[in-house]
């Protein structure tokens, strides 16, 4: 509490003085605006500063408190890269529970009922619908006559007439290497912070008034058509890329249904590997049978030809130069693409080895992305059988995430000759492609760029075990980051037989094929939104500068008391402090200027070093109405006054 001199009162100020509250409270800022003293610029300032402080308190407290009350929630989602994955387990199932073949008479007594063979009387039901041997062994397992029953247990009926996987199991393979049967297990029942860089992935469904299609991508499995596969092609792709030996050249083309006769032939000196698959691939217009996208007729100008390591492909919607980017304005079935096919087996290649060029199934391979992907339909499509309606039910999902520090994104621009944006197919076609030019000096067909094809016995020698050894084996080499900012596409797939008895017949006079024809080739696609929204998955930073700033006001503003306005005090205590040294120093050389200027008469005390030097002119003192007389005591001074 200052006294009252200095305020101007004749005593202290009591207690109920704003001057006096402002002077004494923790409250910042209001000392200096109540200050002793006139109003001054220093003051108005101060007044501005905490005035201005106030109105952003407040109006951050109503932003805050309202907020509150909208009870907001984040849904957190991460994705983090990992080097290495545990598969994850899969069961398999056979829809037909029992083996009728290891039904025993006992068994048939006592599940005979429950499996809906027999009636309550233990007599054959229905035995108008069995075919006549499996009746014929169905009413000898029924036949109870002198049978006495034996102790049944429902576990051991399960685990012995249940298949077995050694029965079921023909082939296995994985990552490239044979499993077996002993790789299965018999499954039981289903009872049975900032320095670290933090961050947080925001997940949010999002409406749209209309969205891009994607691109769908489709290849036939078969890559190759024997219709247009020539001797010359035989002699050069025969023993590379068929597994067809020089003497198995005319049985093979005899199971083509083509002449094997080879007299007069002589091969072409080089060959065109791309203009082969150019040639040999299934012609969209020859596969498609029907086509209508948003309830409008559709063809094969709506495909765009591209290649990749399944021979010559088609993609629909591609968004390339040119050609127009179709969207859609509804979801659910019949707002998207429907496609009929045929996947024209007849065209199929005999299998005569295991080769990369010859296929064990028969349909189509199908890849949804985004336009400005390349396609990888080798690794990320999914297949499609013929005698069947697939539906694909699909979600857009964005996906945004964070660079390094807080995240491990890519998000410089793509260092390539063939791909303008990055992506992680580009990245991955990119990396393969410079792989092979350096290790077999050329390139596969669907890889990109103007370096030469590579040749049969390159694909075989070369491009095709080191793509295999790259994928399998080398996965540091193309170690490729996910980007930034990508799109993909959720899918959801049912199916349904097709076609049905009623249309059979329909559908083989339509396209002047048989029943059977239709039910082994033919094929419909249906691919659409599950409605018209995206799924926004983006990843936020969890701890930003201002986060850190606030905890440290908080922690400063609960213990210490400070603010920002603290540190406007400590500046304008440091600048009292400044110019209160610059104003003494600047006092203290203007009074050593001074006193070199000009000497006062002071007679040296004896014991001082003044005493020492010689007198020098006395100087004739100015009238004045006193004068000070100095003793000659070292200590006592006598002042006389002029009366």
């Amino acid at each position: 509490m200052r006294g009252g001199g200095e305020g101007g009162g004749g005593g202290p100020e009591p207690l109920s003085s704003l001057r006096a509250f402002a002077s004494s409270s923790s409250l910042h800022g209001i000392s200096h605006i109540f200050a002793y003293g006139a109003v001054s610029l220093r003051r108005v300032l101060w007044s501005v500063f905490f005035l201005g402080s106030l109105g952003l308190l407040l109006l951050v407290c109503a932003e805050r408190v309202a907020y509150f009350l909208t009870y907001p929630h984040v849904t957190k989602l991460d994705e983090v890269a990992a080097h290495n994955l545990t598969f994850p387990a899969i069961t398999i199932c056979n829809l037909n529970e029992f083996r009728f073949s290891k039904i025993t008479r006992n068994d048939m007594y006592h599940v005979g009922e429950l499996l809906a063979l027999l009636n309550d009387r233990y007599e054959i039901s229905n035995p108008q619908l069995a075919e006549p041997d499996v009746l014929a062994a169905l009413r000898d397992k029924a036949n109870f006559k002198n049978f006495k029953a034996k102790p049944f247990s429902m576990a051991e009926f399960y685990n012995r007439t249940g298949h077995d996987l050694t029965d079921m199991l023909l082939q296995c393979s994985f990552r490239g290497a044979n499993c077996t049967a002993r790789n299965f297990t018999v499954a039981g029942e289903r009872v049975r912070h900032y320095a670290a860089y933090p961050h947080v992935t925001m997940l949010d469904e999002a409406e749209s008034r209309v969205l891009v299609f994607p691109a769908v991508t489709l290849c036939n499995y078969n890559r190759i058509r024997r219709s247009q596969l020539t001797p010359n092609d035989l002699f050069w792709l025969g023993k590379e890329l068929l597994a067809v030996e020089r003497e198995d050249f005319s049985r093979y083309l005899r199971a083509l249904g083509q002449p094997a006769d080879f007299t007069g032939f002589f091969p072409s000196k080089s060959y065109d590997l791309a203009a082969f698959y150019q040639r040999a691939g299934h012609p969209i217009h020859d596969m498609l049978l029907s086509c209508r996208f948003r309830g409008q007729d559709c063809g094969p100008e709506n495909f765009t030809a591209i290649f990749t390591r399944l021979g010559k492909c088609y993609t629909f919607n591609s968004g390339q130069p040119g050609t127009e980017l179709l969207t859609t304005l509804q979801g659910g079935a019949g707002n998207g693409l429907e496609l009929m096919l045929n996947i024209q087996q007849e065209e199929y290649l005999p299998v005569w080895g295991d080769t990369d060029e010859t296929s064990y199934e028969a349909g189509v391979k199908v890849q949804i992305h985004s336009q400005q992907e390349p396609p990888f339909i080798d690794q990320l499509g999914f297949g499609v059988a013929p005698g069947f309606q697939t539906f694909v039910s699909c979600q857009q999902q964005r996906l945004v995430y964070l660079p390094p520090p807080w995240g491990d994104c890519k998000a410089t621009p793509i260092e390539s000759d063939f791909f303008t944006n990055y992506s992680i197919t580009a990245c991955r076609l990119d990396c393969e492609t410079r792989y092979l030019a350096e290790n077999c000096n050329c390139r596969m067909v669907h890889m990109p760029g103007n370096a030469n094809v590579c040749t049969p016995e390159q694909y075989k020698e070369c491009a095709d075990p080191a793509l295999d050894f790259l994928v399998k084996k080398d996965s540091e080499y193309c170690a490729c980051r996910t980007p930034c900012d990508m799109v993909r596409y959720g899918k959801e797939l049912s199916m349904v037989k097709i076609p049905s008895k009623a249309s059979a017949r329909y559908l083989a006079k339509k396209f002047n094929k048989t029943e059977q024809y239709i039910a082994d080739n033919v094929l419909v696609l249906d691919i659409f939104f599950e409605a018209l929204n995206y799924e926004m998955i983006e990843q936020k930073k969890a701890y930003e500068v201002a986060g850190l700033l606030g905890d440290i006001g908080g922690q400063m503003g609960l213990f210490i008391g400070a603010s920002l306005l603290t540190i406007l005090e400590i500046f304008d205590y440091l600048y009292e402090v400044f110019r209160d040294k610059l104003l003494g120093f600047y006092k203290d050389k203007k009074r050593m200027r001074r006193s070199s200027s000009s000497t006062l008469e002071h007679p040296a005390v004896p014991g001082s070093p003044a005493a020492a030097l010689p007198p020098g002119p006395r100087v004739p003192a100015a009238p004045c109405a006193a004068t000070r007389t100095v003793s000659p005591s070292p200590r006592t001074c006598y002042l006389v006054t002029r009366l």
